[in-house]
Parts: C-alpha cells; sequence; structure tokens
C-alpha cells in the first residue's frame, strides 16, 4: 500500500515538476520572442523613418524646382504684359494726339460755320425783304388781272380746274378705249378660236317638241275603237294616262296633249300597243298603261345611262341618272334639255382642257346642270336652286353645285369651270334653230331694250335690230360728245345686263353725227 502511494506521490511530484518546468520554458521562450519582435520592430522603424527622409528630401527639391518654374512663368507673364501695356500706351498717346488735331480742326471748321450763318442769316434776310416786296407785287397784279377779266382768283382756279378735269377725262377716257380694244381685240381672237374648236367638234342634232303629240292611225275606223261605246275607251284612257285625247276631223291621226312630256310619251306609246294589238277596252288599256309605264321607268333611265356614256362620265347618283332620263322629255324653248346638257357638257370639256383645267369636272358640272328642269313642274323654287339641292343631295362636289347655281348668274361664279360652264350654256342655246322663242316673247324683249336705251340722257331714238342681239342708239350731238358716246354705250350695256335675261350677247352701238343744210336759192 505505502509503495502503491510513493509512487503516487512521486508521479504528481513529477507531474507538477514537469508543468513548473513547462512554464518556465515557456516564459523563457516568449522572453525571446518578445526580445525578437522588439528587434524586428525597431529595424523597421528606423527603415521607415530613413524612407521618410529620403521622401522628405525628394519632395523637397520637386516643390523648388515647380516653385522655380512657376517663377519663370510669372515673370514671363510679366513681361509679356508690361510689352503690351507699353505698346497700349503708345497706341493711346497716338490716339490722343489725333484727337487733339481734330478737335483743332473741329475748332476751325465751328468758326467757319458761325461765320456762314452769320451771312446766310443776312442773306435771308434780304430774301425776305425781296419775298414782301414780290408778294405785294403779285397782290397787286392779281388785283389788276381781276380787274380786267372782271371776275375773282377764286372764279378762275375754278374754271381752269374744270377745264383741267375735262381734259383729263377725255384724254383718260381716249386712253381706257384703246387699252380695252387691244384688250378685248387679243381676248376676242383667243376666245373665238376656243369657241370654234368647241362647237366644231361638238355639233349635236336638236329635237324639237311641244305640248302635243300625234299619233297616226291605220284608218279612221280606228278612231271608233279609240273612242268606245259611249267614250268609255276615250275616257279610261284619259283618267289611266292623265293626257287630254283629241279626236278631230284629222285624217288617219288623234291628238295627245298634255303638259308632262312623260306622261304624253306613255299614251302615245299605250295607245300605239293597243291598235297593234286589236283589244281595245277599259281592262286592256289599264293593263297596256301600267306595262308603258314600266317600260317608260326602264328607257328613261337607260337615257340617263347613255347620256352619262356618251359625255364620259360615271360614279354618279342613281337617282341623279334617272333625272337625266327624264330630261329627254323636257323641253326649254322646244330644245331638248338633255340634248342641250349633253352639249353643254362637251362645250365645257373642250373650253377646259384649251385652258388646262381639270376636263372630266367640267363635263360632270355641264352635265347636270339643268338637272333642276326634270321636277321643276313638281318643286317650288327656280330650276337653279332646285339643281343645287340635287346636287347637295347626291353628294355633288362644291365645285359641281356652284356651276349650276351660277349659270345663270344667281350666285357668283366661284372656279373658272362655273364661267365655263355659264358660257357653254349660253353658246348652246343661242346657236341659230337652237330655240325658237314665241312672237309676244320676242316684241316684249325688244320693247324692254328700246326702253333701256331711250331711258339715258343725251338719246334721241333707240332701236332693237337683228332679233334683239343689237340696239342701236342715235344721240343728239348737242347733248353728247363722242368721247361721251363710249361712256353712254358701256352705261346702257350694264343697264341691260342689270334688267334683262336673254341668251348670248347683245350689241350696243352709239351713233353721233352733226348734219349741215343749207338751200341754193
Amino acid at each position: 500500500m505505502l509503495n502503491n502511494f510513493t509512487v503516487l506521490i512521486y508521479i504528481i511530484g513529477g507531474v507538477v515538476a514537469g508543468l513548473l518546468i513547462g512554464v518556465f520554458v515557456n516564459r523563457i521562450l516568449n522572453a525571446r520572442h518578445i526580445q525578437a519582435l522588439e528587434e524586428g520592430t525597431k529595424k523597421t522603424l528606423e527603415g521607415v523613418e530613413k524612407e521618410v527622409e529620403a521622401k522628405k528630401k525628394e519632395l523637397l527639391l520637386e516643390s523648388k524646382e515647380n516653385t522655380y518654374k512657376i517663377k519663370r512663368e510669372i515673370e514671363r507673364e510679366n513681361e509679356s504684359k508690361i510689352s503690351e501695356i507699353q505698346t497700349n500706351e503708345k497706341r493711346l498717346n497716338q490716339r490722343i494726339e489725333h484727337i487733339e488735331k481734330k478737335s483743332d480742326d473741329i475748332d476751325r471748321r465751328e468758326r467757319e460755320v458761325i461765320k456762314k450763318e452769320r451771312e446766310i442769316f443776312e442773306t435771308e434776310a434780304g430774301i425776305r425783304n425781296k419775298s414782301n416786296e414780290l408778294e405785294e407785287l403779285i397782290k397787286s397784279q392779281k388785283r389788276e388781272l381781276e380787274t380786267i377779266s372782271g371776275m375773282t382768283a377764286e372764279e378762275a382756279k375754278t374754271i381752269l380746274k374744270e377745264k383741267i378735269l375735262d381734259d383729263a377725262r377725255i384724254e383718260s377716257v381716249a386712253a381706257i378705249k384703246k387699252i380695252e380694244n387691244e384688250a378685248q381685240e387679243k381676248a376676242k381672237i383667243k376666245a373665238d378660236m376656243i369657241v370654234s374648236l368647241a362647237v366644231q367638234r361638238c355639233s349635236p342634232d336638236y329635237v324639237a317638241e311641244t305640248t302635243v303629240s300625234v299619233v297616226y292611225l291605220p284608218n279612221d275606223d280606228m278612231k271608233g275603237k279609240i273612242i268606245g261605246r259611249e267614250g268609255r275607251n276615250i275616257r279610261s284612257l284619259e283618267i289611266a294616262t292623265g293626257v287630254d285625247l283629241i279626236v278631230d276631223d284629222t285624217p288617219e291621226a288623234v291628238t295627245l296633249s298634255c303638259h308632262d312630256p312623260i306622261k304624253r310619251e306613255i299614251a302615245k306609246l299605250s295607245l300605239e300597243r293597243l291598235m297593234a294589238d286589236g283589244r281595245i277596252h277599259p281592262g286592256r288599256i289599264e293593263e297596256i298603261v301600267d306595262k308603258a309605264r314600266r317600260d317608260m321607268n326602264n328607257k328613261i333611265k337607260e337615257e340617263g345611262e347613255k347620256a352619262t356614256f356618251e359625255v364620259g362620265i360615271d360614279g354618279l347618283h342613281p337617282e341623279a341618272v334617272k333625272l337625266l332620263g327624264r330630261l329627254k322629255y323636257r323641253t326649254s324653248y322646244s330644245q331638248n334639255v338633255l340634248q342641250h346638257s349633253i352639249e353643254v357638257a362637251h362645250l365645257a370639256g373642250i373650253m377646259a382642257a384649251e385652258l388646262n383645267l381639270d376636263q372630266k369636272m367640267a363635263k360632270r358640272a355641264g352635265l347636270l346642270h339643268d338637272i333642276g328642269k326634270a321636277v321643276d313642274h313638281q318643286t317650288e323654287g327656280t330650276h337653279t336652286q332646285i339643281g343645287v339641292d340635287l346636287a347637295r343631295r347626291y353628294n355633288e362636289s362644291k365645285l359641281v353645285i356652284n356651276a349650276i347655281g351660277s349659270h345663270h348668274g344667281d350666285i357668283e361664279a366661284e372656279t373658272a369651270i362655273a364661267v365655263l360652264v355659264a358660257a357653254a350654256d349660253a353658246l348652246s342655246a343661242s346657236r341659230p334653230g337652237a330655240r325658237r322663242e314665241m312672237l309676244e316673247t320676242y316684241i316684249k324683249r325688244l320693247e324692254q331694250l328700246e326702253a333701256i336705251g331711250k331711258s339715258f340722257k343725251g338719246v334721241e331714238k333707240a332701236f332693237g335690230i337683228q332679233a334683239g342681239r343689237e340696239i342701236r342708239i342715235i344721240v343728239t350731238p348737242e347733248k353728247i360728245s363722242d368721247k361721251e358716246s363710249i361712256f353712254l354705250a358701256k352705261d346702257i350695256a350694264k343697264k341691260i345686263e342689270k334688267e334683262m335675261a336673254y341668251p348670248g350677247e347683245i350689241k350696243v352701238t352709239v351713233l353721233r353725227e352733226t348734219r349741215a343744210t343749207e338751200y341754193a336759192r
């Protein structure tokens, strides 16, 4: 037991001793390591100090070098500025010398100007004295002239002024007349060329219509069938068609009378079919008239399409095409309106092409210009206003609408094409044989024309000649001079344009003559 305990004590003592030895050895090692670290740190600090010292010297040298460079640059800049200042100083001295010389010149000139002003003042004083003397002399001469002439200066001025104005007016009239003649000659040559070309290229036939149509019968026995027992057939036919049938002594013919050409055409077509069929009775009459009316509507549409094809335009509203077809059976002064519209379209298109305008638009406006006449007997208003309303309804362009509304001068023409349509309309209506006028209308127009001519002061007589295409005015030579007759012709023409409606143009000729008569006895 003791031995084990002793061994244990020895073991513990050995362990303690080992621990103490280890601690001691560790301290010794740590002390050496610390010493080594201190020596290394010391060496490092010494190296850093040496490097810092070297860097310090290097920076000091560099700073001195930069300071030297800056100093040299400042010195050079100062030298340059000093040189520039010296140069400017020299220039300033030169300018001062120049200004001083100019100042001396100015002083000298000022003295001269003062001297001249004094001389001028003295001269003006003399002139004023002479002017006063001259005014007094003029006044005295005026008084003498007024005494001699028997009129005041104001009266003389008025007479002289009127004389100058009369002379100027006469000279201006002559100059205006010369300019107008030259312009009219040139314009007439150009217009004649365009119009003649249009007329040569457009020469359609004319279809004359009246308010009656004649239906020829195969024999006089057919009249009895048309009349029927107790007049039943003729009454049925008149009721169904709205046309008056006139059966008179004319051999093998009956007359259809109606202001509506379409109704008259339906009645004529129905009567011809009834005669061909041979069965004429009220029931058959109504059947044939209904069929003729349907066929007539188709024919109207075909005529409208044919007109658009002939003119070469497309895109028209279907209802507008039908209205054009209705114009086939409408007349104006015995001129067929559809034929007239086609001719106006061709004339307007040809003239538009010569003037480099839109030819198709001119043709379109020309074809539609009288479309209002297709319904003017059914609708209130003039055919131009009705045509404008229809064109708007069918979405026509503003150019076409203006051409329709202005072709009779109801509104102002806004485009050259509108003017061409109006010219083509007048040209088509005024061509020889195109229209027939009633005697009453013709006489009334001549009377109105002569009344307008006689309404002017100084007119002795007025005569309408050439079917109202010209009026000749005979003036009193004592009241109207040659120059004043020019103004008189213009005034009469303007009044005719304002108050009368007529196709084409009316020529106004003023005649003035002085006769000297003496008798030898």
